[in-house]
């Protein structure tokens, strides 16, 4: 069947359900459209995974014209076109992946009125040629995604976004729609003066992921913590691992293969062509691992990616909840879960002193990590810690590791009192390691050579073991009365707070770390009584042949929710299809005869 550019007019409810197979719209969608159909400037903060595109999707079918998305991510792009085009929506992109030959004809099909939306990236928009372009085309909406990217203050700042203002000095009269998973005040403000939008509505629609569950563990052997979390799961999960630096990612991905599992390796330091390639593995494939940077972002739209694991801390709360994000897009369960240790803080806190940039933008980083290292040691609910970060709001989940296992706390005002001396009696010129060494009594050779054998505070604190000590001192940090020395040694320096409570002024609460299981995944929506698990495997037996034959990723053709649904409820007719959300009426002339077929056999 031919893709459409729906010339006729169409309300925007009926064209969620023709297009795109959904009987209603979520949150804050059905505002938003109706602000952008008006012709307005508005700014949406919308969680992943709850329908962020259809805000500029639904208008761009309802309007005459075309509409211009700029994307800062090859993949992404590449990604949305086919599931748009799979609906029957005329769409096209403009990267640097398509040749000039290519490039060409989708310019062609522009001008010449065959398409209704237009993929480009940042950089193509600064060109003179692609202005003089949209000159011809009359663009009848301009959608900004990942809009935090213009930000500054953001945690992926592209300085090529900062161009997108030009948009509305030339084409005044255009309306635009600024888009982002993530901003917190400060990011939004940015993107509202940098962008220009200085009469937008901004529609906040909340950041709170329900079906994600968040765990974070303390790091004692990373690589043997994330194998037995993998163990618990089942084998053709897709999942996401997290690394700080390309070295551990080649090597984690490299022990991944050894221990058995599918794994490979994503960094900006891969050859172009191999870095695509375990990117399309990635969307084509289930049950493999992609092992990336923490800092490369990986630009994917894949819904049943079942887990996302940080290895490594990330920079920042923005950071942690943009990348934990990718992980259940189709609401199905699933899990973000990491491993922090100490180590993570001194080498955030060296490579934001080592880095060039200003000193109120290091300000403002180090106010992050500090946020994040509160996340990481809270005894709160973490999913209130984290949208409380955003001016959000939640009840007590009950789907995070401190709500399924409320943490004890104990008192650990003289056991701090105890690491504070510590520190001032060396003369705050001495990392974590050396300072439990000198707690639990150690004779260590460097112990000799300074000379800190004679300390009063020598062999005071051999009540707790190393971990615990390891873990008062990564709290010390997170609640304010240690900062890590940023020299860049990693040394453990006072805080303007620390003599209140090393005098006895202040008491501190700590909390008691403890081995967490890694066996409490969360229940799969597949493994409900009413799912014949047979047949939603013959399901998606054929949703990846058909998507085979189109060098599509399965979800393109249908996502896991829906197959779910059909595996439950055994539609038996086109009609009883069209009632189940995801089958659109191209997708039902499409496939449906194909997945009768596998429901009737």
């Amino acid at each position: 069947m031919k893709e459409t550019n729906h010339r006729g007019v169409s309300t925007p409810l009926h064209l969620l359900k023709s297009v795109f197979g959904y009987e209603s719209f979520r949150g804050l969608q059905a505002d938003v459209i109706g602000h952008v159909l008006q012709g307005r400037d508005a700014l949406v903060i919308m969680p992943t995974g709850l329908g962020k595109s259809l805000c500029y999707q639904i208008p761009a079918l309802v309007k005459p014209g075309l509409s211009v998305v700029v994307s800062p991510l090859i993949a992404l792009m590449r990604d949305q076109v086919q599931a748009l085009r799979q609906c029957g929506v005329a769409a096209a992109y403009l990267n640097s992946s398509l040749s000039l030959e290519q490039a060409r004809e989708v310019e062609s099909q522009a001008v010449s009125g065959q398409l209704k939306l237009l993929y480009v990236a940042p950089e193509r928009v600064a060109t003179e040629r692609f202005r003089n372009l949209l000159k011809r085309l009359e663009p009848s909406l301009f959608a900004i995604d990942e809009a935090h990217c213009v930000s500054q203050w953001g945690h992926d700042f592209r300085p090529e976004y900062l161009e997108l203002s030009r948009l509305h000095e030339e084409f005044p009269a255009v309306p635009r729609l600024a888009l982002t998973a993530t901003a917190d005040q400060a990011t939004r403000e940015d993107i509202l003066a940098r962008l220009g939008l200085h009469q937008a509505r901004s529609f906040i629609g909340g950041y709170d992921r329900p079906n994600i569950r968040y765990t974070v563990v303390p790091k004692e052997n990373g690589k043997k913590q994330l194998l037995e979390f993998l163990r618990e799961r089942p084998i053709d999960q897709s999942g996401i691992v997290y690394c700080l630096s390309r070295r551990k990612v080649e090597e984690v991905s490299a022990w991944l293969v050894q221990q058995g599992r599918r794994a490979v390796p994503y960094h900006a330091g891969l050859d172009t062509e191999v870095r695509n390639l375990h990117q399309e593995r990635f969307l084509r494939e289930s049950g493999l691992i992609v092992v990336a940077t923490i800092a490369f972002g990986m630009g994917i739209d894949k819904p049943d990616v079942r887990y996302v694991v940080h290895l490594d801390m990330p920079r920042s709360i923005e950071a942690y909840y943009q990348e934990t994000g990718r992980a259940g897009r189709d609401g199905l369960p699933a899990e973000a879960w990491m491993a922090y240790g100490f180590a993570d803080v001194v080498a955030h806190r060296q490579m934001s002193a080592q880095s060039h940039a200003h000193d109120a933008f290091k300000r403002i980083e180090q106010r992050r990590l500090n946020a994040l290292l509160g996340y990481c040691e809270t005894v709160r609910c973490r999913r209130q810690v984290l949208l409380d970060y955003f001016s959000d709001s939640c009840a007590p989940c009950g789907n995070c590791d401190t709500c399924l296992a409320p943490v004890e706390s104990w008192d650990g005002t003289e056991v701090s009192q105890k690491a504070l001396s510590a520190v001032y009696r060396t003369g705050q010129r001495f990392g974590a390691g050396h300072l439990i060494d000198l707690l639990r009594g150690h004779e260590t050779p460097r112990m000799r050579s300074l000379g800190h054998g004679s300390l009063p505070t020598f062999g005071v604190g051999k009540e707790l073991d190393e971990k615990q000590w390891s873990s008062v001192f990564r709290q010390l940090v997170a609640a304010g009365y240690l900062t890590v020395d940023l020299a860049g040694h990693g040394s453990l320096t006072f805080t303007a707070r620390s003599p209140a409570l090393l005098k006895g002024l202040e008491r501190i609460e700590l909390r008691r770390d403890r081995k967490r299981s890694s066996k409490s995944a969360p229940r799969s929506a597949s493994l409900d009584a009413d799912v014949d698990e047979a047949l939603l495997a013959r399901l998606k037996t054929r949703r990846r042949e058909l998507a085979q034959e189109q060098s599509l990723p399965p979800y393109c053709v249908l996502h896991d929710s829906t197959l779910i649904e059909m595996a439950r409820s055994r539609p038996a007719s086109r009609a009883e299809l069209s009632r189940i959300s995801g089958w659109g009426e191209v997708k039902l002339g499409r496939y449906g005869d194909e997945f009768l077929a596998v429901l009737s056999a």
